[in-house]
């Protein structure tokens, strides 16, 4: 049997515990680094932590930044998680300025380090935050995030934030120090979350099934 979602191994990644998570969902699921199966995909997933250069030195001694680019083009759903999100911009600050994967235009930025009133705050923000739309919830419709209400939380550990050239690209955000920070971007058929769906409890899990059924989705 063919493999619902594909999650690409590029060296990076806390690959077990989102296998885990689309599994648990009832997915099908096949991790690789094989260039062929990943263009084959019904469903694609691109996981990581830690540093956006070392992402996308992964993606690119592999040969997979076009792949991956190509399969965005195809139509078919694309999740990027963590680092995997920001490495859908076309370009991070982090450590100096690294060019991205470019199909979500936009940079990759600290996250601000310093509340409205101008005292410190914590860098990396970890823990739990609550979802809300940059518009209304109407906005969630029909994506990822269809039947989650603001206010649910969902898991987050990170000092970078994706910041789109289109605010339509703006899916969702969290509050963090009185500042909206990035928690989803979309574009069509492509989809990022800074947070950790396979760590966000019931509310991940019904991001990662919204995932699995987006051509079935009310």
């Amino acid at each position: 049997m063919s493999a619902d979602v594909v999650v690409i191994d590029y060296g990076i990644g806390n690959l077990f515990s989102v296998r885990r998570a689309f599994e648990y969902c009832g997915a099908t699921v096949l991790v690789s680094s094989d260039a062929r199966e990943i263009s084959a995909a019904r469903r694609l997933v691109l996981p990581g932590v830690g540093a956006f250069a070392d992402g996308m030195r992964g993606l690119t001694d592999r040969c997979l930044d076009r792949v991956i680019q190509a399969y965005a083009d195809s139509g078919r759903p694309l999740l990027g998680i963590c680092l995997g999100m920001q490495m859908l911009a076309s370009f991070s600050e982090e450590f100096g300025e690294h060019r991205g994967l470019d199909i979500l235009p936009g940079r990759v930025v600290p996250v601000p380090a310093l509340n409205i009133h101008g005292e410190p705050l914590k860098v990396p923000h970890v823990g739990w935050a609550d979802l809300h739309a940059p518009t209304s919830e109407a906005v969630w419709r029909d994506t990822i995030l269809a039947g989650i209400q603001a206010g649910d939380a969902v898991y987050l550990t990170h000092s970078f934030e994706v910041k789109p050239d289109r605010a339509n690209h703006l899916l969702a955000c969290c509050d963090y120090g009185g500042r909206d920070v990035t928690a989803a971007i979309s574009d069509g058929n492509v989809y990022g979350v800074q947070f950790h769906p396979e760590k966000s409890g019931p509310v991940g899990l019904k991001i990662i099934d919204n995932f699995i059924k987006l051509d079935k989705l009310p």
